[in-house]
């Protein structure tokens, strides 16, 4: 008895030990965690016996990763000993895969070579944190003994990308396709268009690019800035050549990820407006928008009942349709302001001729036209879900994103649906208290991204084709910030889209991500870690006074504060729940939180006056 009672606990131990070791993300359809491990070294060799030329590309982008970080090359020499082997097979999930890791051979099938690219992502998430390194690390590279079925639950797992507010170069925009790739995506939303920029070459209209793509400089806070003053240079800004999108498009292809292009029209087209003033409904010259307030003032939409705006169009999208690949082309269609349409006598005529009640109508019939011209083009039309007003284009797909109120319509008039509601999706919101987080607007928690569902209540699963995550980039200038805006809420997101409803769990999901932070580290990738911060919520006591209510979206973090103006750490009181009242003479409240007595979260202060203030807004 004693000795079936020992046998137990050490097989309990054995399986804890293992189970600390594997932390994917995405988590999988089924892990099958089994002890021992296979040593990844240079006498392991690669079998795999087909001859796809895809797959063959992906062996050879394998290799390239483990050899940057162990400085040895996997051969694919048929020799004895360890093999890593890779093999196709039919079946009915194309993307998923069957990874096997004994300790003398790692067995990777697959339904297709995007299938085996993702099983293989895997497997660098199951080698230590170091595979992530740019130098040759001397280790052992042992990869833990596990059986892992997997499968994503959309084919639409996408990220989103605004290069029009501020422009990020080739190179960065691959890194970023890289970032993606690790965690499964695979669906990139190029947003090439806007206001405050124009991306894209376009051979037949130089001016877009020549004018459309540069803008006077400005640094701060997005939607304060000075308006371009007369003669002043607009020398910031950028733009793709076609070469450059080729090659980026191949890129991403090689990682099994495809570009959905975006030209956002008919509002929103500012910077082609700059380029081309006689498409406006006002035919003013304006300048490419730097981030100054222009709405109602500047006519940034255009002219429906201007044939010359539907030739422009066509050009512009007879050579993005040459370019990419992808089936769809995303028109935009958001936050148009109509008031123009309404006085414009070009617009009016439209109108009549028509039969339009009203400017919806007229929307909606440039989004069918568009529609149209997209379908000679042999592409399919996706907009945000202002498309449905005024009448959905027969046709078309929703991208959802002011809520799921949009998708959850279009879904139920029969039409396909991408959901990117903004409270769960923008990454360009807050992540954690303003008080501690770089200036944006709006809030999204990595909570919020993790446990939210693309598929609402009432309506078919098969409508919804996935979802993503946009981030939009008036307030993010660099690359390390769009970094640290995307992860970790986009390893949240990762997870939503792939891995079945019923496996998605938020203690277990937050245990892996702190793994993974240690990869992302070393890969240099910076990344927030606002969900460790302490929520703070103004509230009121029982005789009407302000009081803070503290919580913490993971569990385990204790939450040490102090009025004082001092900086609090784990020797100050720590908040047990119960609402704290300012004392008397006290402007500021600083908390910290702490886990297993270390510093978890970051410091930061909030002032009465701010409380009081986010009371009145809510």
């Amino acid at each position: 008895m004693k000795h079936a009672l020992f046998c137990l606990a050490l097989c309990s131990l054995l399986m804890q030990a293992v189970a600390q070791r594997i932390h994917v993300i995405p988590e999988p359809a089924t892990v099958q965690e089994q002890p021992g491990e296979f040593i990844l070294d240079n006498s392991v060799v690669v079998v795999a016996p087909s001859a796809d030329e895809q797959l063959t590309g992906t062996i050879s982008w394998f290799k390239d990763r483990i050899a940057t970080a162990t400085g040895f090359r996997l051969s694919s020499a048929k020799t004895g000993g360890k093999t890593l082997r890779i093999e196709l097979k039919d079946g009915e999930k194309q993307e998923g895969y069957q990874l096997v890791v004994s300790p003398k051979e790692i067995l990777l099938t697959a339904a297709s070579p995007a299938g085996a690219f993702y099983g293989l992502q895997t497997l660098l998430q199951l080698l230590p944190p170091d595979i992530e390194s740019s130098k040759t690390i001397t280790r052992t590279w042992a990869v833990p003994c596990v059986s892992i079925t997997d499968y994503p639950r959309f084919g639409w797992r996408g990220l989103m990308l605004d290069v029009s507010r501020h422009f990020y170069t080739k190179e960065e925009v691959k890194r970023y396709i890289d970032e993606m790739a690790k965690y499964k995506y695979n669906i990139f939303h190029w947003h090439l268009s806007d206001d405050n920029g124009w991306r894209i070459e376009i051979k037949s209209l130089p001016e877009l690019t020549k004018t459309g793509a540069w803008r006077v400089a400005r640094t701060g806070r997005w939607g304060t800035f000075t308006s371009p003053q007369p003669g002043e240079p607009a020398g910031d800004g950028g733009y793709y050549t076609q070469e450059e999108i080729r090659e980026v498009i191949a890129y991403a292809q090689s990682r099994y990820i495809t570009i959905l292009p975006e030209i956002d029209v008919p509002a929103h087209s500012l910077a082609m407006i700059a380029a081309y003033p006689d498409l406006s409904c006002t035919q003013l010259q304006y300048a490419v928008n730097p981030g100054s307030p222009f709405y109602k003032k500047d006519d940034n939409a255009l002219c429906i009942g201007n044939e010359a705006v539907y030739e422009v169009l066509d050009k512009v999208f007879t050579e993005i349709a040459a370019l990419f690949p992808f089936n769809y082309i995303h028109v935009g269609g958001d936050e148009a302001y109509k008031g123009f349409w309404d006085k414009c006598p070009r617009c009016r005529k439209r109108m009549a001729q028509e039969q339009l009640k009203n400017v919806d109508e007229l929307q909606s019939y440039f989004v069918k036209r568009m529609e149209k011209l997209l379908q000679r083009k042999g592409k399919k039309l996706i907009g945000w879900d202002e498309i449905l007003e005024g009448g959905l284009a027969p046709e078309a797909t929703v991208m959802s994103w002011r809520g799921m109120k949009g998708g959850i319509e279009a879904a139920k008039m029969n039409h396909h649906v991408v959901m990117s509601p903004w409270e769960y999706c923008y990454l360009d919101l807050y992540q954690g208290d303003p008080a501690a987080e770089p200036p944006t607007y709006g809030m999204c928690r990595l909570s919020d991204a993790y446990q939210y569902d693309p598929v609402p209540d009432g309506v078919e699963e098969k409508y919804i084709l996935g979802g993503q995550g946009n981030l939009w980039t008036e307030s993010i200038a660099n690359y390390r910030h769009i970094q640290y805006m995307t992860w970790p809420r986009a390893l949240a997101l990762s997870e939503v889209y792939w891995s079945p409803k019923s496996k998605r769990n938020w203690d277990s999901f937050v245990a892996k991500m702190e793994a993974h932070f240690v990869r992302l580290d070393t890969a240099h990738v910076k990344y927030s870690r606002s969900a460790w911060n302490a929520v703070v919520k103004p509230v009121k006591d029982n005789s009407g006074q302000l009081a803070v209510q503290l919580s913490t979206e993971i569990s385990g973090l204790d939450i040490y504060y102090t009025f004082d103006n001092s900086d609090p750490d784990n020797m100050y009181p720590r908040y047990t729940g119960q609402p704290l009242v300012f004392p008397t003479g006290a402007a500021n409240i600083s908390i910290v939180t702490y886990k297993n007595g270390k510093p978890a979260g970051e410091q930061f202060t909030v002032s009465k006056e701010d409380l009081l203030k986010r009371m009145k807004d809510n």
